[in-house]
C-alpha cells in the first residue's frame, strides 16, 4: 500500500454557519441529500456540515486537484459506519473521473474532529 495523498482542511464553525444562514444553495449544491437528511436529525447541524464540508476539501486536496475538472462535492458524501467512524463514499460522474486521475484501485481514511469554533479533517489515499 502506498501513499497517492495526503490533505487536511480547517474550517471556521462561524463561516459555515453564516454561508448556510445566507445562502440558501449552499447546502444543496455541496452536500448530498443524505447527508442533508441525516443533518436533520442533528442537534448540532453547523458542527456537522462544518466537519463534512473541511472532510471534502482535505479529500480534493488529497488528489491533488481541488474542487475542478467536473467534480462535485454532492458526490462526494461524508458518512458513518454502524460505530460512528467516518468515511468517504464517492459516486456518479465523480467517481469516474477520480478512477481515471488515479488509474488504480484505491482506498481513503478520514479523520474528523471539532470544538466549538472550528472544524478540522484529514483524508489520506492510499494505492
Amino acid at each position: 500500500m502506498n501513499i497517492y495523498g495526503i490533505g487536511s482542511d480547517l474550517v471556521n464553525v462561524k463561516r459555515i454557519n453564516l454561508i448556510l444562514k445566507r445562502n440558501k444553495n449552499f447546502k444543496n449544491r455541496v452536500f448530498s441529500y443524505k447527508e442533508i437528511n441525516l443533518a436533520s436529525k442533528r442537534k448540532n447541524k453547523t458542527h456537522y456540515y462544518a466537519k463534512r464540508f473541511a472532510a471534502k476539501e482535505a479529500f480534493v486536496k488529497a488528489l491533488g486537484t481541488g474542487i475542478s475538472g467536473g467534480l462535485s462535492f454532492k458526490e462526494i458524501e461524508i458518512l458513518n459506519n454502524k460505530k460512528g467512524k467516518p468515511f468517504l463514499k464517492i459516486k456518479g460522474k465523480s467517481y469516474k473521473i477520480i478512477k481515471k486521475i488515479i488509474k488504480k484501485k484505491f482506498k481513503t481514511f478520514l479523520s474528523l474532529s471539532d470544538e466549538k469554533t472550528h472544524a478540522i479533517a484529514s483524508v489520506v489515499i492510499t494505492i
